[in-house]
């Protein structure tokens, strides 16, 4: 049986990524926060256009869902079906690295009355020598201040919006409360395809994460590994290289397996 097709995936992406109603986007903003070469994603959106289902803001040259495609919504992966393809990993990458390792998602993401204006933890593994309490499933995180918050506010369709409006509340020395400091941030993160956080949630914590996807690369989570800092980060500052590679093998696997049984 042949395979889902690519191209079509991606159009469906770019579809539901301006239907999340954060607003026309900018083309280069598509292009990140689907990771694909500014050239494919400028061939997509000018298909779409020819098709009448997306129309170029003529002042801004923005990209936006055409009215006639008003109200589509697609259902989104629900949070019980995305935590138990990711659990596997999840567990794998917290025996792997011996760090705390969360599945976070935005809050409305969840079909549930919770607050969309923070990440909720959808699955959570304490690292094996950890004596903290039990894991934290569906408390909630702030966006702006752990380093998986930053990758919904990155990747996901209502990210964009919601870095321009959540409140930057301080948390720790290091919380960016700038809202001009965090959109460059996030400009990094979907450059880079990970997010960093050193004393921003918790002093003398440090976090890494990175985004899971769904068909076209749409986000629909994010990974985290979370610790001491000396436990994520070298003396200069720079991710400890094998945290991240753990960390973005697991996210692939995540992304695939999502994938695959929705193929």
């Amino acid at each position: 049986m042949p395979g889902n097709l690519q191209s079509i995936e991606r159009a469906a992406a770019v579809v539901r990524l301006l239907g999340a109603g954060s607003g026309p986007q900018p083309l280069q903003d598509i292009a990140q926060m689907l990771r694909l070469p500014k050239s494919t994603a400028h061939g997509i959106v000018r298909t779409l256009v020819s098709v009448g289902w997306v129309t170029q803001v003529a002042a801004t040259k923005q990209y936006r869902l055409a009215p006639a495609m008003s109200g589509w919504n697609p259902l989104p992966l629900d949070v019980h079906e995305l935590r138990s393809r990711a659990m596997s990993w999840v567990d794998t990458l917290a025996a792997r690295t011996r760090l705390d390792c969360r599945l976070l998602v935005l809050g409305a993401g969840t079909g549930s009355a919770k607050d969309p204006c923070v990440a909720l933890v959808a699955h959570h593994v304490i690292r094996p020598d950890s004596r903290a309490a039990l894991p934290n499933v569906g408390d909630d995180v702030p966006l702006h201040a752990t380093s998986g918050g930053k990758v919904l506010l990155a990747f996901d369709p209502l990210g964009g919006h919601l870095a321009r409006t959540i409140p930057l509340e301080s948390l720790a020395f290091r919380t960016t409360t700038n809202r001009t400091d965090l959109q460059a941030e996030l400009v990094f993160v979907r450059l880079n395809a990970y997010a960093m956080e050193r004393d921003e949630w918790q002093s003398g914590f440090g976090g890494l994460a990175a985004p899971v996807c769904s068909h076209g690369g749409i986000a629909v989570g994010a990974l985290m590994v979370g610790g001491r800092v000396d436990d994520i980060f070298a003396t200069r500052g720079e991710p400890l290289a094998g945290v991240l590679a753990a960390l973005r093998q697991s996210a692939s696997a995540v992304t695939q397996a999502i994938c695959a049984e929705r193929g």
